[in-house]
């Protein structure tokens, strides 16, 4: 008699590697949605610095291709390392897996395989997903770019052959580095290594009072020079230097010592330490903090400095308009010649869609005096032969009216002058400048020609000239200067107000090519036009790589959690037959999880507020306000990943410990 075979289908290499992947799809879905995230952004850059449409619109696009490629290379480098750390979080996880396939008798080389596999087919999906959805969204990326630029241009809909290629050529190499990675695994460790891998245990870190100082020492001299006067490019230079040593190196400290000094202050607390489960979740910090020190700092100065890098580009993006007046206060100016007054007039004039509005005559002296007297003295020039321009009352007053403001200027003697504040240097205050005395005399006088003494008694704050370096302008009482216009002539500036000056695109190119370098032709166009494109540019690539750095950041922090949660299951089950219930725990997970999540969190924003008053004092950036727009992202992004965390390791120990 026969009986009927019972046929069993063979277990493939390939049949386990996709069961291990839908097994661990939960485990490795924020690993794999960063890495779509990243993918798409990359995309995006590449086919951005591809586009036709862009190179047409941007007036400055021969920078363009280098500020994507090199965006390019800073999320490359950044993507590199998430992958490799969150990577090890995996391998960590899946070492008494792989003794148990060794323990069974299935080859290394086997074993080798299927890990290489895994991590191989993972990434390709991420790339295959992150290249379709970086296909799909193109156009929509290419259109909020241009809507940055304020562009009208039409975006069609383009498959960049040049972008794909260069996109899966870049992941791949890392996607098969993390592979071989992973492949080596069974070769680097015993078999009893594997099966003790989640019993390797960390020691409660060495404290160290003087370190704890250390920490705080350093991180108040790093905020404390913030707020102290940098007026030369050399105290510029070594005040940042030392504020970011002082920031990376307290930092490191702070969760090194200062961290657990705090932990320790909490169990010496024993009415709140032995109160519930907070004597396990101040252990458990305290016991993982060692490990956790690196992690907690770089990902604190990552968000420090994504949290900066968007803001300054939102600042720098929206105070174009103020930033270009200030360069450019008239919609045109020109130094007066004859031939070019009449041509550049008759232009302006004829651009009926940009009416002129006002008009004003500039008479100016250019001259040179000693400022060694003011608070104030612009570098790369000698404090005694400083160039300066001089303006008469009336003339600045005229243009002030033609600019559509009040003019401050009070009643000037004949020899006393008001100074216009200097750009850049909001810093100074009424005594820096006010009170001093300035020697001065026409630049075309003879240096032998007696100098004339002003009493500055004023400081205003219209501009009415084009911006230029030194930035020093000074007005005088009319007589004064026409005294000091018989040695030394002035010149004259041309100067129009138009309607919708932002528009004058083609108006500003044409008086541009007819006039010469000594002409100082300054369109207010010119100004407004780059600051939109360099701001609209680092607001786009900026927001989407600290957009990258904060989810990857996020990542980091729940692999490292989940890879401690799947440690300390046997720990929690101990505590689940002793009587705790499951609320409990989850309360102890939410308390731990939270304390995680909020130390990079408050760190960062705290760094990131003093790196944007660095660049304030710099005058890079006006203002740090806008900080909180990227602070409410930044909490929301964080606030999202710590649910998530505390769900899958409650999900982890309390599943175990039922």
């Amino acid at each position: 008699m026969c009986w009927p075979c019972l046929e069993v289908a063979p277990v493939t290499l390939f049949s386990l590697v996709k069961k291990n992947l839908i097994g661990n799809a939960r485990s490795y879905l924020l690993y794999f949605v960063s890495l779509v995230l990243s993918v798409m952004i990359y995309f995006t850059f590449v086919s951005l610095m591809y586009s036709r449409e862009i190179k047409a619109t941007m007036e400055l696009a021969d920078s363009i291709r280098n500020v994507f490629f090199g965006a390019s290379i800073v999320l490359i480098l950044f993507v590199a390392v998430f992958i490799w750390f969150s990577n090890g979080f995996f391998t960590r996880r899946r070492k008494k897996e792989v003794g148990l396939y060794a323990l069974l008798g299935i080859r290394k080389r086997t074993i080798g395989l299927l890990l290489f596999y895994e991590n191989l087919l993972m990434g390709a999906l991420a790339l295959g997903a992150g290249v379709l959805l970086g296909t799909l969204l193109s156009k929509m990326f290419a259109m909020i770019f241009l809507k940055l630029l304020d562009s009208a241009v039409e975006v069609s809909f383009r498959f960049s052959g040049a972008a794909i290629v260069n996109t899966v050529i870049v992941f791949m190499a890392l996607i098969l580095l993390v592979s071989v990675r992973a492949y080596r695994l069974v070769y680097r460790f015993q078999l009893a290594q594997l099966f003790q891998a989640d019993k390797e245990g960390e020691h409660a870190p060495r404290t160290s009072l003087v370190a704890a100082l250390a920490a705080a020492a350093l991180l108040a001299g790093s905020y404390w020079i913030v707020f102290q006067p940098m007026t030369s490019s050399e105290q510029m230079g070594r005040n940042g230097l030392l504020f970011l040593i002082g920031l990376i190196a307290g930092t490191y400290l702070l969760f090194r010592s200062g961290i657990m000094k705090l932990l320790q202050l909490a169990q010496r607390n024993k009415s709140r330490y032995y109160s519930g489960m907070n004597l396990v979740a101040v252990s458990q910090l305290a016991y993982r903090m060692k490990g956790n020190t690196r992690t907690l700092t770089m990902i604190a100065l990552l968000s420090a400095m994504a949290l900066s890098a968007v803001s300054t580009g939102y600042i720098m993006y929206t105070d174009n308009g103020r930033a270009a007046e200030e360069s450019a206060p008239f919609s045109y100016s020109w130094v007066s010649r004859g031939e070019l007054d009449a041509k550049a007039a008759a232009l302006i004039e004829a651009d009926k869609s940009h009416p002129v509005t006002a008009q004003a005559q500039i008479p100016v002296l250019r001259a040179v005096g000693d400022v060694s007297k003011l608070g104030y003295i612009p570098s790369a020039f000698p404090a005694a032969e400083m160039p300066m321009k001089v303006m008469s009352a009336s003339a600045y007053t005229d243009a002030v009216s033609a600019l559509g403001e009040r003019s401050q200027l009070g009643e000037l003697q004949h020899n006393e002058a008001a100074i216009i504040r200097p750009r850049y240097t909001s810093d100074l205050s009424s005594a820096d400048l006010v009170g001093r005395t300035i020697d001065w005399r026409g630049k075309e006088a003879a240096a032998a020609d007696p100098r004339t003494e002003v009493h500055v008694s004023q400081l205003l704050e219209e501009h009415v000239l084009r911006w230029g370096y030194p930035d020093l302008a000074l007005v005088v009482s009319d007589e004064t200067f026409a005294a000091m216009s018989k040695t030394s002539p002035p010149i004259t500036y041309m100067a129009y107000n138009v309607e919708n000056e932002r528009k004058t695109g083609a108006t500003a190119k044409t008086l541009l090519a007819m006039a010469e370098e000594d002409d100082e032709m300054s369109p207010f166009y010119t100004p407004y036009r780059e600051g939109l494109e360099n701001g609209g540019l680092n607001l786009f690539i900026l927001g989407f790589l600290g957009l990258v750095f904060l989810a990857a950041t996020g990542s980091i922090i729940y692999f490292k959690q989940l890879a401690e949660a799947h440690a300390d299951r046997e720990r929690y089950a101990v505590l689940r037959k002793i009587g705790v219930s499951r609320q409990e725990i989850r309360r102890a997970i939410a308390k731990q999880t939270q304390f995680i999540f909020a130390l990079p969190l408050l760190v960062g924003i705290a760094h990131s507020a003093m790196i944007l008053k660095v660049l304030d004092n710099v005058n890079l950036i006006a203002g740090s306000w806008s900080i909180a727009f990227a602070m409410i992202a930044y909490v929301i992004i964080y606030a999202v990943y710590y649910g998530i965390t505390v769900a899958s390791v409650n999900r982890i120990v309390n599943g175990a410990a039922a």
